[in-house]
């Protein structure tokens, strides 16, 4: 017997924009993706970090000149490249001065032992030689303090010299090192600019790309909700298959049997089919 079956096929439009989806997308899908045009970058050094890292090499050692200079300020000549150049002048101005009143006070002695009556006696001989006694005593110790005060003099500049020199050693260390900070925040910023420049590009091809996949994403989308929610809308008809062969034999022997049994009671029959 015949076995209808009922099917609802989508509309011809619905089925129309399967074929042409199934198309665009085997070919979209056959092209390979360029992915070097949206693969990362990493953006290089700006000129502001290099000439930071050259500066930082550059520096290496720059504070040694300073502390060699260090050096010949100390140990036991470091003051004389500080003595004043006018000490000796100072110190001959002053004995020279000096010496002139001691000859003052050997001329008062001379007066004072002609007055007496002991010119040229040994009282005056006597007084004489106390008189230079004191004054040789005077006159070294006045040149010993002039020598003291150019020698302190002097080994205070030297110290004054030692210690800007350590300050100069410090400084260019620390004048250095602001430079480099400063070159290499400028540049970060710039290194900084330049990345985000990359990845705006990078992001902007990667959108170009997948732009097609995305858009076919959405006409795929459409397409499988009009396959979904169409058989309202779709054509009905009827498929009767072709009977199998067992079928056929069996509708047959039904034939037969009513035939030959002619429709009635006949307890003869060989076949009964329901």
């Amino acid at each position: 017997m015949a076995i209808e079956q009922v099917q609802n096929l989508p509309q011809q439009y619905v089925t129309d924009l399967g074929v042409d989806y199934g198309k665009q997308l085997a070919g979209l899908t056959s092209i390979p993706l360029d992915t070097s045009r949206f693969a990362p970058e990493v953006a290089g050094q700006d000129q502001l970090q290099k000439d930071a890292s050259a500066l930082a090499a550059s520096g290496v050692g720059a504070y040694q000149p300073y502390l060699t200079a260090q050096e010949s300020l100390t140990g036991p000549q470091g003051y004389q490249s500080f003595m004043s150049p006018y000490q000796q002048d100072v110190i001959d101005a002053t004995l020279s001065e000096f010496d002139k009143q001691t000859q003052a006070g050997l001329t008062g002695i001379g007066q004072k032992a002609a007055m007496s009556g002991n010119l040229g006696g040994g009282r005056e001989g006597v007084m004489r030689a106390n008189y230079m006694s004191d004054q040789d005593a005077n006159r070294a110790f006045i040149l010993a303090k002039l020598n003291q005060q150019g020698f302190d003099q002097a080994n205070l500049n030297a110290q004054k010299a030692f210690d800007q020199q350590g300050r100069l050693a410090s400084n260019i260390t620390d004048f250095q090192t602001a430079d480099i900070n400063q070159l290499g925040r400028l540049g970060g910023l710039q290194q900084a600019q330049t990345q985000a420049g990359l990845d705006a590009t990078r992001e902007a091809n990667r959108l170009e790309a997948f732009e097609p996949y995305e858009r076919l994403g959405t006409y795929g989308s459409g397409v499988a909700s009009l396959f979904s929610g169409n058989a309202p809308f779709g054509n009905q008809s009827t498929v009767t298959p072709n009977p199998t062969p067992l079928q056929t034999a069996l509708g047959t022997a039904s034939v037969l049997s009513g035939i030959f049994g002619g429709g009635g009671n006949n307890s003869g029959k060989a076949f009964e089919y329901v």
